[in-house]
């Protein structure tokens, strides 16, 4: 088997939310396979400094994924910047830790504005691109939040859950026309946004190991391995697919 089929060698990416966490790890890790990737973000000294760690085949755009009206000149600019958009990661994401009879109804619309329907927006303009093309990846970032019930993130689950809906309902449409749509599910790994999630919740933690077949958190560098995997070759016959990467936590006990 040629290790080929694991190269993103002549491909162009988009990260959202690429500047850390996640993002972060998924740019570094595509741009060593080989890809060219464009990072977008709200904070430009992050993304500025994202760029400067990956090297010369990365690029950024300042951008707030909430801002549905400027996503087609986004996609618009940089393609014409840097060519053809060829992987799309919907990776950005805020997180609000509260109880639901706590969470106001600004706090819920802003989530689902961050992580669905930014995420939406952005795909279809992709989406309809690349499929002019006739091929093209889209990856949705979900979370365990998408698979089971998690107390005192009711819109951040809401947002997943739906995410996951939208990732099988993309594919079924788009992937005819050689687009294949896919999501990751990270479990709980080891980043900024986890630690803000478990911060002086030490029964949190502990329920999470305890629940976790290998008895660890992630690492960012296990998501980003799959989120390069999906978007290879060697996944050519592989969408609607949700991937957990999540040590087991998902069938876990």
């Amino acid at each position: 088997m040629s290790s080929d089929l694991f190269r993103l060698d002549g491909q162009l990416a988009l990260i959202t939310g690429g500047g850390s966490g996640l993002g972060l790890a998924m740019s570094r890790a595509m741009a060593e396979a080989g890809a060219r990737v464009v990072i977008t973000g709200r904070r430009e000294d992050v993304l500025k400094q994202a760029c400067a760690e990956i090297g010369d085949s990365a690029f950024f755009v300042r951008h707030d994924i909430t801002q549905l009206d400027t996503t087609g000149p986004l996609i618009e600019d940089i393609e014409r910047q840097h060519g053809p958009l060829s992987i799309l990661v919907n990776n950005a994401g805020i997180h609000i830790k509260k109880k639901a009879v706590d969470t106001s109804d600004a706090e819920f619309a802003q989530v689902l504005q961050t992580h669905l329907n930014g995420a939406f927006a952005i795909s279809r303009e992709c989406g309809r691109r690349m499929m002019e093309r006739g091929e093209g990846s889209i990856l949705m970032i979900l979370s365990m939040a998408a698979l089971f019930g998690i107390p005192q993130v009711s819109a951040y689950t809401a947002a997943k859950g739906a995410l996951l809906g939208l990732t099988r309902a993309l594919a079924t449409e788009m992937s005819p026309e050689g687009v294949r749509v896919n999501a990751i599910c990270p479990g709980w790994i080891e980043t900024d946004m986890s630690r803000g999630a478990l911060n002086g919740d030490p029964k949190r933690r502990e329920k999470i190991l305890s629940r976790t077949p290998l008895g660890k958190m992630g690492d960012a560098k296990d998501v980003a391995y799959a989120a390069v995997y999906l978007s290879s070759p060697a996944a050519r016959f592989l969408t609607g697919v949700a991937l957990p990467v999540d040590g087991g936590v998902s069938i876990g006990f």
